[in-house]
C-alpha cells in the first residue's frame, strides 16, 4: 500500500513528469500552472457556501410535493435527509482537514481510492455541478420574472432565459475577479435570505401555535402511512447536495482545521432545522392535498396565508435569493472541481492556470461557465439536475468509503485535525445510506448517471491511464 513515498501529483506510472507550461505574462493579467489558491475564505464564507447551496429548492419548491406525498410527516422526511447528510458531512470533515485542497471529493476519492475511480468523480462531479448550475439559472429566470410581476412589471416567460444567460454570465465573470468578491456576495445574499425566513417562519410558527391569529387544526401526522416518509425522503435528498461543496473551496479557507468541519456539519444543521420548520409552518397553513395541489409555488401562498401580501412578496424575493446563492455557489465549486482534475493531469495542464492579478483560477472558470451557458440556453434542465443529485451521491458514497480504506491503511502523510466520531459506523452508515438513496431516482436518471460514468471512465482510459495518484499529495 502506498504511503508517504508515494509519486507527486500527476506523476506518470514511468516517473515522468508532465510537462509543465512556464510562467506567461501578458497585459491584462499573470499566470502561472504552478500557483496555489489563497486562502481568503472564513468560517462566515464556508457556511454560507454550505446554505447558500442547499436552502433553494428545499425551502421553496419542495414542501408542497413532499407535503402531497407524506402529509405533515414530510418533516420527519427532511430530518432523515439531514441525519443522512450527518453521516456523510462527518467522514467528509476528517477528509478535508487532512487534504485541504481544491477539489473536494474528487481529491478525497482519488488519494484514497486510486485514480480511475478520482477520475470518473472528479470529471462526474464537474459534469453534475454544470448541470445543477444550469438548473439554479433558470430557476433564478423564473423568480425574476415573478418578482417583476410582483412590483408591476410584467415581462414574458420568454425572458427567463435571457435573464438566467445574463447573470449566469455575470456570477462567472464575479468569480473570475476573486473568490473574496464571489464570497462577500454569497454572505450577503444568504444573511438576506434567512433574515426574511426567520421572518414569515417565525410568524407562521406563533400562528400555527395559537399564540397569534386562529389556531389551526391539525392535520393527521401521517395519514399515508410510513412507507411514505421514506420514499419522500430520497426526492428531498436533493435538497441536501450543497454541504459537500464547502470541500471544494478547502484549499481557500482560512484555519482549515477548525472551519471546515464547523463549515459543513454547521450548514447541514441550519439548513435542516430550517426544512422541518418551513414543513410544519406550511401543513399548519394548508391541508397536504391543498399544498399539492399548489405546486412548486405552495410557499408564496403559506407566506400569503400568514402575512398577506407582503408575504407574498418575501418569498418571492427569497425564493429570487436562494436560486441566485445556489448558482453563484456552484459556479465556484464548479471551476474547483475542474481545476484540481487538471492540476492532476487528468485534463490538459492549462485548465489549473490561476490568474495572478486575482488569484482565481480563470481557465477552469471558463470551463465551468461556458457549459452552463448552453445549457440554461435550453430552458431544459430538470432531469439534468436530477442527475446532478445521482452524481453527487455516488460522490458521497465513495467519500465513507474512502476514509474507511485510508483509516485501514493510515499513510504516512494522512494526518487530519479532526476524526470522524464512531467511527467505523458513521462512514459505512453513510455510505449505504447514500447508495441506497440512488435505487430510489428515477430509471431514466439513473441511466444518464451511469452513461455519463462511463463516458468519463472512456475518458480516463484514453486520456490519463497511466497518470498514478493515489496516497499522493
Amino acid at each position: 500500500m502506498p504511503t508517504g513515498d508515494a509519486p507527486p501529483l500527476g506523476t506518470n506510472i514511468e516517473g515522468e513528469e508532465p510537462d509543465v507550461e512556464p510562467t506567461v505574462e501578458t497585459d491584462e493579467a499573470t499566470y502561472t500552472d504552478d500557483a496555489e489558491l489563497e486562502r481568503t475564505i472564513g468560517l462566515s464564507g464556508g457556511l454560507a457556501i454550505g446554505i447558500g447551496t442547499m436552502i433553494g429548492a428545499g425551502i421553496f419548491v419542495f414542501p408542497g410535493l413532499a407535503a402531497g406525498q407524506a402529509g405533515p410527516a414530510a418533516a420527519g422526511s427532511f430530518a432523515l435527509g439531514g441525519v443522512v447528510a450527518l453521516l456523510v458531512a462527518l467522514p467528509t470533515s476528517e477528509l478535508a482537514t487532512a487534504m485541504p485542497k481544491s477539489g473536494g471529493g474528487y481529491y478525497f476519492i482519488s488519494r484514497g481510492l486510486g485514480t480511475l475511480p478520482g477520475a470518473v468523480v472528479g470529471l462526474s462531479l464537474w459534469f453534475g455541478l454544470v448541470f445543477a448550475t444550469a438548473f439554479y439559472l433558470v430557476g433564478f429566470g423564473y423568480y425574476a420574472i415573478d418578482t417583476l410581476a410582483v412590483l408591476g412589471i410584467a415581462l414574458g416567460g420568454q425572458y427567463v432565459v435571457p435573464i438566467a444567460l445574463v447573470f449566469g454570465a455575470g456570477f462567472t465573470l464575479l468569480n473570475v475577479t476573486g473568490t473574496e468578491n464571489a464570497a462577500k456576495l454569497q454572505n450577503g445574499v444568504v444573511a438576506l435570505l434567512l433574515s426574511i425566513l426567520a421572518v414569515v417562519l417565525l410568524w407562521g410558527v406563533l400562528n400555527a401555535v395559537g399564540l397569534v391569529g386562529q389556531p389551526s387544526t391539525p392535520e393527521r401526522f401521517m395519514p399515508f402511512g410510513p412507507f411514505p416518509v421514506l420514499t419522500t425522503a430520497a426526492l428531498v435528498f436533493t435538497s441536501y447536495l450543497g454541504f459537500a461543496q464547502v470541500a471544494t473551496v478547502a484549499g481557500e479557507m482560512k484555519r482549515p482545521g477548525r472551519n471546515l468541519p464547523l463549515a459543513m456539519t454547521g450548514s447541514v444543521l441550519v439548513v435542516g432545522t430550517l426544512y422541518v420548520v418551513t414543513i410544519f409552518v406550511a401543513t399548519s397553513a394548508f391541508e397536504s392535498a391543498t399544498l399539492a395541489s399548489l405546486g412548486e409555488t405552495a410557499m408564496v401562498d403559506v407566506g400569503r396565508h400568514y402575512l398577506g401580501g407582503a408575504g407574498a412578496v418575501a418569498i418571492v424575493v427569497g425564493g429570487l435569493l436562494a436560486t441566485m446563492s445556489s448558482a453563484n455557489a456552484s459556479i465556484l465549486s464548479t471551476s474547483r472541481a475542474i481545476y484540481a482534475v487538471s492540476k492532476d493531469a487528468l485534463l490538459p495542464r492549462w485548465a489549473s492556470r490561476i490568474n495572478l492579478k486575482y488569484g482565481t483560477p480563470h481557465v477552469a472558470l471558463g470551463l465551468a461557465g461556458g457549459p452552463v451557458l448552453v445549457l440554461v440556453a435550453t430552458g431544459r434542465v430538470e432531469v439534468l439536475a436530477e442527475v446532478a443529485s445521482f452524481l453527487h451521491l455516488v460522490l458521497y458514497g465513495l467519500m465513507c468509503v474512502a476514509l474507511v480504506v485510508l483509516r485501514r491503511d493510515e499513510p504516512d502523510w494522512y494526518d487530519p485535525d479532526f476524526r470522524t466520531p464512531g467511527y467505523p459506523v458513521v462512514p459505512v452508515l453513510g455510505a449505504i445510506a447514500s447508495f441506497a438513496l440512488i435505487g430510489f431516482m428515477r430509471p431514466l436518471s439513473q441511466a444518464i448517471g451511469l452513461g455519463i460514468m462511463l463516458v468519463t471512465a472512456g475518458w480516463y482510459a484514453y486520456y490519463a491511464r497511466d497518470v498514478s495518484l493515489r496516497g499522493a499529495l
